[in-house]
C-alpha cells in the first residue's frame, strides 16, 4: 500500500519499536494539542476556540498537564472565561435546585447511583474535557485508519506481527474495533495473530520485572542487566498505557 499522509503517523508509531504503537500516537496528539491550546499560536486568544473550552472545560488530568506546560497567561485567560462560564452554569443549578426527600431507598442506595441533580451536574462537567474530546475524535480515525492498513497493506501487518504488541488499554479498543471493522475472516485471521503477539510480549514484560527484582540479589549484582533497566516504566505502560517515566512537557519558548 502506497504511504499516504494519514498513514504516516501509524508507520512511524510502527517504526519507532515502542511497546504500543497507539501510546505513541497518544503521547504525539495530546502534546499537539497542548501546543494548540497553550502554544506560541495563541489559539486561546480566538473567541471562537475560548467559546469551546468555556463549554468543555479541562479534566484534572490535562489541567495538570497544562499547568506543567507553562503560560501563566494563556492559562490565565483560559480560565478567567471559564470561570464565568462556570459560575453562570451554578447559579442556574442552584435556582432550579429542589432538596429531594428521602426514602428509604436512597438510605441504602450506593453514591454512585446517586439522582441528586447537582451531582449529576458535578459529575458531567468533571467528564468532560475540550483536550480528551479532541484526542477522542483524533483517536477514532486513527483506529479506522489501521484497520484499513491491516486489510490492505501486507508490509504493515508484517509489521504489527513482529511488533512488541500494545498496552492491555490499547489492545482492547483493538479487539473492540475489530468487531465492527472487520468480516468475520479477517477477525478470526486477526485474532489468530494478536493474541499470541499478546500473550508472547506480556510474559516478556513479566520476565523483565521479575530479572529487576533478581537484580536487587546482592549474589547477582555482578550479573547482567538483560532488559530489566526501564522494566518498571514499561511494565506500567503495558498494563495501562502512557508512558510514567516522561518528564512533563512544556512549552518550547
Amino acid at each position: 500500500m502506497k504511504e499516504k499522509l494519514y498513514t504516516i503517523p501509524l508507520n512511524d508509531a510502527m517504526n519507532a519499536g515502542d511497546e504500543c504503537p497507539f501510546c505513541f500516537i497518544e503521547r504525539n496528539v495530546e502534546q499537539d494539542l497542548l501546543d494548540f491550546v497553550l502554544g506560541s499560536g495563541s489559539s486561546y486568544m480566538e473567541s471562537d476556540i475560548r467559546e469551546q473550552t468555556d463549554n468543555a472545560g479541562f479534566c484534572r488530568a490535562h489541567f495538570k498537564k497544562m499547568f506543567d506546560y507553562g503560560n501563566t497567561l494563556g492559562n490565565a485567560w483560559i480560565l478567567k472565561t471559564h470561570y464565568v462560564q462556570m459560575n453562570k452554569e451554578l447559579q442556574q443549578q442552584f435556582k432550579s435546585f429542589t432538596p429531594g426527600k428521602t426514602s428509604l431507598k436512597d438510605k441504602f442506595r450506593k453514591h454512585t447511583e446517586s439522582q441528586n441533580p447537582i451531582g449529576l451536574w458535578v459529575a458531567e462537567k468533571e467528564r468532560s474535557c475540550y483536550i480528551c474530546n479532541r484526542y477522542a475524535d483524533t483517536y477514532e480515525r486513527y483506529l479506522d485508519t489501521f484497520f484499513v492498513m491491516y486489510k490492505k497493506d501486507q508490509e504493515f501487518r508484517d509489521k504489527v506481527k513482529s511488533s512488541k504488541g500494545f498496552c492491555l488499554h490499547h489492545f482492547g479498543d483493538l479487539c473492540e474495533g475489530a468487531d465492527s471493522r472487520l468480516n468475520d475472516k479477517e477477525k478470526a485471521d486477526f485474532y489468530d495473530m494478536v493474541f499470541p503477539l499478546m500473550e508472547q510480549n506480556m510474559a516478556r514484560l513479566a520476565e523483565d520485572v521479575s530479572w529487576l527484582v533478581e537484580k536487587f540479589d546482592y549474589r547477582n549484582k555482578d550479573a547482567d542487566w538483560k532488559n530489566s533497566k526501564d522494566a518498571i516504566q514499561r511494565g506500567m505502560q503495558k498494563l495501562k498505557g502512557g508512558y510514567p517515566a516522561d518528564p512533563p512537557y512544556k512549552m518550547n519558548k
